[in-house]
């Protein structure tokens, strides 16, 4: 795998001699020094351009780079078609293991550019004509502290939900109740443990994107509970992670609830609680549920 620097001197260097090319800048996790450090990082990259169609339209300048195992161009797609109104992305994996996520960006709108991220430094700026920007800082990227209404809204989400769980298991329709688990209350457990660590932390930290540094702020005994609920592989293993996550959830929501002073409803809980047991407990091809 290539090193950083010899990375950073390829991207400067093909910028430097395109006349077209008028700046660079990197965002992401190579310019947040609270983002640990390892050779997976992605090399975030804009390339401020006068004219974005010559680099659209023939591509074989980014062969330069290296060779591709995969590439996508997501602003091209559409399977995904949430395109963005400027600019342009390759985004390349490469054969050594290295990453370039490299999105061309009309110099016309450098000011929104550098408005959207505050992690982002400048690296080439050929014209002196780019804006002054602060220290780069993940800071909005922190967790921020939910409102009461949030809070209450969140523990519904996941009392509400966990019932399509269970339904769906007691229906032996695994994948249905295997997306409700993951998209729905498990989503709800993490925002709660997300708080959890904004209280811990004074709300000044991130956790990354998909909760990735999230451990950290847990106990050894609270991320073991956590990864039980991820135990979805059978009908009986999804059981046994939605009484976890409920356990679990459970322990969170009051204390998120007593650190910033908002009620918690107990009823809420024990009455789902008590559907959930008799859905489990209901024969399959019952009539009635059971009691």
């Amino acid at each position: 795998m290539r090193s950083q620097e010899t990375m950073m001197q390829l991207i400067l260097e093909v910028a430097q001699k395109d006349d077209n090319i008028r700046g660079v800048a990197m965002n992401g996790s190579r310019v947040n020094k609270n983002a640990p450090k390892d050779l997976f990082q992605d090399y975030d990259i804009v390339y401020l351009v006068r004219e974005l169609e010559p680099l659209v339209k023939n591509r074989q300048w980014i062969d330069v780079f290296g060779e591709r195992a995969v590439m996508q161009t997501p602003d091209e797609g559409h399977l995904f078609p949430d395109h963005r109104e400027h600019g342009f992305a390759y985004l390349m994996q490469f054969t050594d293991g290295t990453r370039i996520d490299l999105t061309l960006f009309p110099v016309e709108y450098k000011e929104e550019y550098f408005s959207q991220d505050k992690l982002t430094v400048i690296l080439l700026d050929k014209d002196h004509a780019f804006p002054a920007l602060a220290e780069p800082t993940d800071r909005d990227y922190w967790v921020k502290r939910p409102d009461e209404t949030c809070f209450s809204d969140c523990c519904n989400e996941f009392f509400w939900t966990a019932p399509y769980v269970a339904k769906g298991l007691w229906r032996e329709e695994f994948l249905y109740a295997a997306f409700h688990m993951e998209q729905c209350t498990r989503a709800m457990l993490l925002l709660m443990l997300r708080w959890k660590a904004g209280i811990l932390t004074g709300f000044s930290v991130s956790v990354g994107k998909c909760e990735k540094y999230l451990q950290q702020y847990l106990t050894q005994k609270e991320w073991a509970r956590l990864q039980a609920c991820y135990r979805n592989d059978s009908i009986p293993h999804t059981w046994e992670a939605l009484f976890e996550a409920i356990s679990l959830f459970r322990e969170t929501a009051r204390f998120v609830g007593d650190a910033l002073g908002y009620p918690y409803d107990e009823e809420q809980e024990k009455r789902t609680v008590t559907l959930l047991s008799r859905i489990q407990k209901t024969p399959k091809g019952a009539e009635h549920l059971a009691e």
